[in-house]
């Protein structure tokens, strides 16, 4: 492969993209990547090894997937947009390990993909340069699918990246951070400069690396927490109890299992969503559920 000029190489990106007509799709939020070093150091970040089975999403032309395809073993792409797949077919022809799937990563059934592409109860890599505009949807099919995963290593906007690492008390701090705090650890892997792609996006970007973890109290139906951790901070300046009756109801009886619940977690009723940690909501969830408040 020594004389394969890569794809990232901003000469040759724009020569595939002039050579198919192609442009930026600002609906499928489109910037192509065209910084060796970035790609080199998304490789490195997700650790990839020539036994690893790497399930990437987004590939675009390919910048990143023939990366991939250098350090893993098996590479499975998908991708939405089927004037790139036509493209892939061509940019990663020397690539007998790359499988491009032209399908939408929020609708695949994507247990029954990877048994099919890398074996039944296979582990893979999650490597993703995901369409800003999508980000939180996609990170969450991937969190909770079940699937086998050693790590995700995503590029994304700043924002939202910093949203992943947000402390209580903060005003990135919310729905988003306390979601993936029951499946993962978030880490800042590197920013990304607008100058990396092409074309610049309007925003700064970053990648983030997510370990898998098991949360400190586990629960039988992590749906239902997420519901109740969403409606606590349906309006993040009001106190948890408004939002409680906001979600639960405002009738007497109502009122009373709450009060019974908050008390029953040591939650003050005057606390703000944004103050509780991950542990404090589950405990929460615990009481309203023996109060039969949550569905």
């Amino acid at each position: 492969m020594a004389d394969v000029i890569d794809i990232a190489n901003p000469i040759r990106t724009q020569a595939i993209l002039n050579e198919y007509g192609l442009h930026a799709k600002k609906k499928l939020g489109q910037n192509f990547l065209t910084d060796l070093n970035i790609l080199h150091g998304i490789v490195d970040t997700a650790e990839i090894t020539n036994d690893d089975f790497v399930l990437e999403i987004g590939p675009g032309i390919g910048s990143l997937t023939e990366q991939l395809a250098r350090a893993a073993k098996k590479v499975v792409a998908l991708e939405i947009d089927s004037q790139m797949v036509a493209v892939l077919s061509d940019t990663l022809q020397p690539y007998d390990n790359v499988k491009v799937i032209e399908n939408d990563v929020l609708k695949v059934d994507l247990n029954e993909l990877i048994a099919a592409e890398f074996g039944q109860n296979a582990t893979v890599k999650v490597v993703a340069n995901l369409p800003y505009y999508i980000t939180t949807p996609i990170l969450m099919q991937l969190l909770r699918a079940n699937i086998s995963w050693d790590n995700i290593v995503v590029m994304m906007q700043r924002e939202v990246a910093d949203r992943l690492n947000a402390m209580p008390g903060t005003k990135e701090y919310g729905v988003l951070t306390l979601t993936l705090q029951y499946f993962a650890q978030a880490q800042l892997a590197m920013k990304v400069a607008a100058a990396s792609f092409n074309p610049a996006p309007n925003v700064d970007s970053a990648v983030v690396k997510l370990t898998p973890l098991t949360p400190e109290i586990v629960v039988d139906q992590p749906e239902r927490l997420f519901g109740v951790i969403k409606g606590s901070f349906s309006h993040r300046r009001k106190s948890l109890w408004n939002n409680m009756l906001q979600t639960y109801g405002k009738d007497a009886a109502t009122k009373e299992k709450i009060t019974t619940a908050l008390e029953s977690a040591g939650i003050s009723p005057a606390i703000r969503a944004e103050r509780l940690e991950l542990a404090e909501f589950t405990t929460l969830y615990l009481a309203l559920r023996a109060q039969g408040l949550t569905k």
